[in-house]
């Protein structure tokens, strides 16, 4: 874009004509913000004071809807399967695709092909992926009970037994670990060579180069994993939705789950509007601890 004019000189044409086009390029997506993110989260605020079966008027009830919250022990069930979902299944998808990348990053034959079977189950939809796994920990005839069977083991009853279901959840979502993966890929390919050259001459082991050279270069890219990682997991639907519904006894009733079960089958909305604000400042608040301890243990390239 043209600069802009000093106060009192009159914009030329040229100028007029960049802001206009600039304006007309960016206005797509100014109405997708204004009309799809800005406006419903706008509503969401008003119907926390609502009582709305989206078929009535709505009507006021005060802070009844956050009432009901403190009230609700459903609420504590959800933040806790949430929270057990999160803080044990974000932890192991990072090892694991840390791992991965470690792996890939050496020169083994066909790595691109490999690099791309990993990836590919991060592109399936999602729907497609819960009716597989819903196969394969099927009770009598799923892979993994075969593979138990077939080695002396007794079958597990994956998703129904409330004690196994949610690491079931755990373990089925180290199937699309892919988009990690590929981002520690490239952050272990960034590490300058004469580093670890350096640190081997210097007599280091490989797992030395690694936690002394290797790990705090790559802190940055751990954290934005860490960070989009646990952002996604508190928002955890999909698998839940079509595979147990909650169930068994209401140990995959995650946070979001119960949002829209509360709006779309119970026609709460103002609950569920308030239960989604419930969910967006925990949200904020785990997003900004990380940033608030980052300086600890994220290492810059300029700061080293």
């Amino acid at each position: 874009m043209a600069a802009v004019p000093k106060r009192g000189k009159r914009p030329s044409g040229v100028q007029l004509a960049e802001w206009r086009d600039g304006w007309l390029f960016a206005l797509p997506f100014l109405l997708g913000v204004l009309i799809f993110w800005l406006g419903p989260m706008l509503y969401s605020l008003f119907l926390i004071t609502q009582n709305w079966d989206m078929l009535s008027a709505p009507k006021f009830v005060g802070l009844g809807n956050i009432r009901r919250l403190l009230e609700d022990p459903l609420v504590e069930k959800t933040l806790s399967n949430t929270a057990y979902y999160t803080f044990i299944g974000v932890p192991l998808q990072l090892l694991v695709a840390l791992l991965l990348a470690l792996g890939l990053n050496q020169n083994i034959r066909g790595r691109s092909i490999y690099r791309t079977i990993f990836y590919l189950p991060a592109i399936t939809p999602a729907i497609a992926s819960a009716v597989v796994w819903n196969q394969i920990f099927n009770v009598d005839f799923g892979v993994l009970n075969n593979i138990l069977r077939s080695v002396g083991l007794p079958g597990v009853k994956w998703l129904f037994d409330p004690n196994i279901a949610k690491p079931a959840f755990i373990l089925m979502s180290l199937w699309a670990i892919g988009p990690q993966m590929v981002i520690f890929l490239a952050g272990l390919q960034n590490i300058p060579a004469e580093l670890l050259e350096a640190a081997e001459m210097d007599g280091a082991s490989a797992w030395q180069r690694f936690w002394a050279v290797s790990l705090p270069l790559l802190s940055p890219v751990l954290f934005f994993n860490l960070v989009i990682g646990i952002i996604g997991s508190f928002q955890v639907f999909t698998n839940a939705f079509v595979m147990t519904n909650g169930g068994p006894q209401n140990s995959t009733l995650f946070m979001v789950l119960y949002v829209y079960l509360n709006g779309f089958r119970y026609f709460r909305m103002g609950y569920a509007a308030t239960l989604a604000w419930l969910l967006f400042w925990i949200i904020m608040f785990f997003t900004f601890l990380q940033f608030r301890l980052s300086g600890r243990w994220v290492y810059y390239e300029g700061k080293l």
